[in-house]
């Protein structure tokens, strides 16, 4: 269990009363909306408005105009128009949007997505050959071309033209082309610049037809949501509005394929939500580029047959499946490679390198690995002399800027602060890792943050504060759900579901109990133990059981009441640099060596009851320390384990196995490597 910082938001109660009277709204749901953990919301009524409108006018957008006069002209000539696309989510639904919207124009058009793992992100020149072949005149791409400027100028060379349209930063130069539409341009006026790229390509749609963009919101706005939902923009300003009408036309009115494929993911009762989209609908659509071709995607949603809608979708879920596998192996893989490599494991970055490991997934393996280990890492397929790798990062440190410091050593990169994507040369992966971390080390690498958005005491848990909280919905970046805070609690109870894979925790506090449930967390490995302390971090759901409607609290975070958490969060940076074999001043040093005292503290404590997860923090609640002698404990357990006084099993239990001779825990490699360092 990987600690966190936690952040507890301290709100602003003047701003969010004054709105409350003002606007006649519930008064927590406004003091969340004004939680220094969202976004700064300009215009709080609109916010809370479930028909506000869309306000930004698409003409705006830098040469939108030069856009629609060139794509009318296509248009009128009956010129061959391709819509050329990307392989994720975002992609897909910009692709299927456009192209629709052609078609009902009667326009001559086509299609194109790249293949993810023959071709690759974007515009390339194959694909651009292969076009003028098919003698396309106009290229509109969605979701990418902002930087392809050798591949379009390429494509002029064959007598083809392009349209660009996309939401990504921009490079140091732009393509030169009939026009760029992006709202990241540096010279572009449009005062909101946060759109997906399914948001650009609606806005041109909206152009197109003279910004008749209410009804316009109405037809395509399933898949606007789909796509700014799964490219994870934030869901503020433009994208609140496009999503929270988007989500009422799926619920109320879904296409055949977008309701074909929410019976094949068997939740057809359940209400969607953004984050119904995000876990599971985005996924199934991710999964086709992942692993085979993002066209079953597009098919899917403009199928006009509802027999055809379900068999696509059954084989997309297929697909879903076949992803997850793959996934689950590459993943268990990459974290048995860490796990036998201290190197690896106390790097500032990971980085963990694979043969053949599938291109489709190692994104999200590289997203499980940050989870589980809070600190940014690389996952890098390597396919003989070659190797592609998927980049995660955590708030406060950007793996772009990481990256570009090893750019000498890449055949490619691009991304931005939390994600990016690169390719180099199998024979230079030590080089690289050696690099990057370099590059981390000389900063000071920040801890994964647990947010608090509110507390409050048990006896308020209630479906009360769902209710206030529902209109603070559609959630994702921008407006996170909220996260309450329950501090001080006793555990009462702790048990396993579905098998162990799961914990449920009962926990009091002055006479009230309550039910919790940790999902992800097995029980034997739940480090806590009944009479503990502890902090919650917590979000509250309802659930329908037999037509009855239930509260739900779900743990997203839990820590020790009684430790100083900036002592903690210090002992932890301070063993990883030990581990890794960073510079330590004497002081720290002296920090990390356990006294004798320490190491018979620490033995008892752990032949009493051993220590689940890994999780040291235990032994200073143990023993009744705030954190101070953190880092000496865990050397003390690290010399001990060595010398066999003490092991860990497969489950990173440690526990005092029976030892009948007396040891010198003196000869141990890692008290002799501190000895060494206090010469």
């Amino acid at each position: 269990m990987r600690r966190k910082k936690w952040v507890v938001s301290k709100g602003d109660k003047e701003k969010a009363s004054r709105y409350s009277q003002e606007y006649d709204l519930d008064s927590l749901s406004v003091l969340l909306a004004c939680s220094d953990n969202r976004e700064d919301i300009d215009d709080i009524n609109a916010f809370f408005d479930e028909d506000a409108p869309l306000t930004l006018n698409p003409m705006t957008i830098k040469d939108m105009d030069k856009a629609k006069s060139r794509i009318q002209k296509a248009i009128d000539d009956f010129e061959l128009i391709c819509i050329y696309g990307d392989y994720d989510a975002d992609g897909i639904t910009s692709t299927a949007l456009l192209y629709s919207y052609f078609e009902s124009r009667g326009a001559n058009v086509i299609r194109y997505i790249p293949d993810r793992i023959k071709e690759g992100y974007g515009l390339n020149k194959e694909a651009v050959l292969h076009l003028a072949g098919r003698n396309v005149k106009l290229i509109v791409t969605v979701d990418n071309g902002v930087t392809a400027v050798e591949e379009i100028k390429y494509a002029y060379s064959l007598g083809i033209e392009v349209v660009v349209t996309d939401h990504h930063q921009v490079g140091a130069k732009l393509p030169e082309c009939e026009a760029v539409v992006d709202p990241h341009r540096p010279d572009c006026p449009s005062n909101f610049k946060e759109m997906s790229g399914v948001g650009v390509a609606f806005k041109l749609v909206c152009a197109l037809e003279d910004d008749d963009q209410d009804y316009l919101l109405d037809e395509y706005g399933e898949l606007i949501a789909i796509g700014t939902i799964g490219d994870v923009v934030s869901l503020t300003g433009e994208n609140r509005v496009m999503v929270r009408r988007g989500l009422k036309c799926i619920n109320e009115s879904p296409g055949f394929g977008v309701s074909a494929l929410i019976n094949a993911a068997s939740i057809r009762n359940k209400p969607i939500t953004a984050s119904t989209v995000a876990f599971t609908i985005c996924p199934r659509i991710n999964a086709c580029g992942r692993m085979k071709s993002a066209d079953k995607a597009v098919d899917l949603l403009l199928c006009d047959d509802i027999e055809a809608a379900d068999f696509i979708a059954s084989e997309i879920v297929n697909l879903n499946i076949e992803r997850q596998t793959v996934e689950n192996e590459t993943y268990n893989s990459a974290v048995e490679m860490i796990e036998s490599n201290d190197s690896l494991k106390y790097s500032s970055v990971i980085v963990v390198d694979g043969d053949n490991w599938h291109k489709g997934v190692i994104g999200i393996v590289s997203a499980k690995i940050t989870e589980k280990y809070g600190k940014p890492s690389i996952v890098l397929s390597k396919e003989g002399d070659e190797a592609t790798g998927s980049c995660r990062s955590i708030e406060g440190f950007s793996i772009y800027n990481a990256v570009e410091t090893t750019s000498d050593l890449l055949t490619h990169f691009g991304g931005h602060t939390l994600a990016a994507g690169l390719g180099i040369k199998t024979a230079d992966i030590p080089e690289f890792r050696r690099r990057i971390n370099e590059f981390a080390d000389k900063t000071e690498m920040p801890f994964p943050i647990q947010r608090v958005d509110c507390k409050i005491i048990p006896s308020s848990v209630s479906l009360d504060i769902v209710s206030s909280i529902s209109c603070l919905e559609p959630f994702g970046v921008g407006n996170p759900v909220p996260i309450f805070g329950l501090f001080g609690v006793t555990i009462e109870e702790t048990s396993g579901l579905s098998e162990g894979k799961h914990t449920r925790i009962v926990f009091s506090k002055d006479g009230i109990r309550t039910g919790t449930v940790y999902f992800g967390m097995r029980d034997k490995c739940f480090p806590f133990s009944v009479g503990d302390s502890v902090d919650l971090a917590v979000n509250l759901e309802k659930n329908i059981y037999n037509g009855e409607e239930r509260l739900s609290v779900i743990i997203r975070g839990i820590r020790p009441s009684n430790t100083n958490e900036d002592k903690v969060l210090s002992a932890l940076s301070l063993y990883e640099k030990f581990r890794r074999g960073g510079n330590l001043s004497p002081d720290e040093v002296s920090s990390l060596i356990p006294d004798r005292q320490v190491q018979i503290d620490v033995f008892k404590s752990i032949k009493a009851k051993p220590v689940k997860d890994s999780y040291y923090e235990i032994l200073c609640v143990r023993l009744g320390d705030d954190g101070s002698n953190l880092a000496s404990y865990m050397t003390a357990v690290d010399i001990m384990v060595e010398m066999g006084v003490l092991a860990v099993d497969e489950d990173n239990r440690i526990f005092a196995p029976h030892v009948s001779s007396k040891v010198n825990l003196e000869c141990s490699p890692t008290m002799i490597k501190l000895r060494s360092l206090q010469v």
